[in-house]
């Protein structure tokens, strides 16, 4: 073959192979990627639990019970005295029964459903007591009028006392803090205190539930 028809043959220039990724440049670009991650998740998280925290109603604390005095809540603590009004204008004490057992129940106000079940419940016990020598009076701190109309209106027998400045309620330990609806206030503690003969507790019942309680304290009288 001649070189004038000889043709050169093109070059195809040889192809290079790719190149795999070093281990260690993979390495770094998975460490980068996790550790991104890794903030992501621990932003995410933060800001769960501050949302978290956030909508988590905050814990009430209350205040101690400011009652006065040192309200008897044991068994032979000496009965604290008292004189106080009662209905009809009279006045009563402590020194007024002694040698006889006495039951005081504390209600929060007369004329409500509560206090007008309780009071016609040992209303009509009074007799029961009688049998027991055992007298029975009401303390509140409605004035005597409320307590006479109260008197009246349900027939009660059972002597009621006004403490309007809260003295006998304070040193029975029957006036404190109450909570209702979330909100806390000062108050008559439904309480009801049964005395023996020699002037000394015999009985506290706190938080008194009314169905039923006076048979339960008029059953305590017999006992003690």
């Amino acid at each position: 073959m001649s070189k004038k028809t000889r043709k050169k043959s093109p070059k195809t220039p040889a192809r290079r192979p790719a190149r795999a990724p070093s281990t260690a440049s993979t390495e770094r670009k998975h460490q980068t990627k996790h550790a991104k991650s890794g903030r992501a998740t621990t932003v995410k998280s933060s800001k769960s639990a501050v949302s978290e925290a956030s909508h988590k109603a905050p814990s009430k604390r209350l205040r101690p019970s400011k009652s006065a005095g040192a309200a008897p809540s044991n068994a032979a603590a000496k009965a604290p005295a008292f004189r106080l009004p009662r209905d009809g204008g009279n006045t009563v004490s402590l020194a007024d029964y002694v040698g006889k057992k006495l039951v005081l129940f504390f209600y929060p106000r007369a004329d409500t459903p509560g206090c007008t079940k309780e009071a016609i419940d040992f209303s009509r016990l009074r007799s029961a007591f009688a049998e027991i020598q055992t007298e029975v009076l009401g303390i509140s701190a409605d004035p005597l009028k409320v307590q006479e109309s109260f008197r009246d209106k349900h027939q009660l027998s059972v002597p009621l006392i006004s403490d309007c400045q809260h003295e006998m309620l304070e040193a029975y330990g029957a006036w404190g803090e109450k909570s209702l609806y979330g909100r806390t206030f000062q108050g008559i503690i439904r309480t009801t205190v049964l005395i023996g003969a020699d002037g000394r507790i015999v009985k506290v019942w706190r938080n008194v539930r009314v169905d039923g309680h006076a048979e339960a304290v008029l059953e305590e009288a017999r006992a003690a």
